[in-house]
């Protein structure tokens, strides 16, 4: 299985580069980090999971992506509402490629499950 995800930011038309993003994993004890890193020039996170030696391999269940807008939109000295958004999924067939694309503007946001 991989997650993947790009963002978009609405209000000037182009790629959000730089935003720091987490992925967790929802397990028995709690969320458990899985991911980590920051969006390249193209608005994407192209390692977003990476498996570390003696990580446990990405399986069916709830996942969380959280996008760090706030600290993008201060980069940009752009007065932003929401200072994170936060994205939970559930993944049910680990053998399959899951894309959450991010559209972001200073007061709105969306997502969806792309391809």
């Amino acid at each position: 299985m991989t997650i993947t995800t790009h963002v978009l930011d609405t209000a000037r038309g182009r790629p959000a580069a730089g935003i720091p993003i987490t992925l967790d994993f929802k397990g028995p004890a709690g969320w458990e980090r899985r991911g980590s890193g920051a969006t390249d020039a193209d608005g994407r996170l192209r390692t977003l999971v990476a498996q570390a030696e003696g990580a446990p391999p990405l399986a069916a269940g709830v996942y969380r992506i959280t996008f760090d807008t706030g600290a993008y939109f201060a980069a940009q000295k752009v007065e932003g509402f929401y200072p994170e958004v936060t994205v939970v999924f559930e993944v049910r067939d680990a053998s399959a490629h899951y894309h959450v694309p991010l559209l972001v503007s200073p007061y709105g946001y969306s997502t969806y499950r792309g391809s």
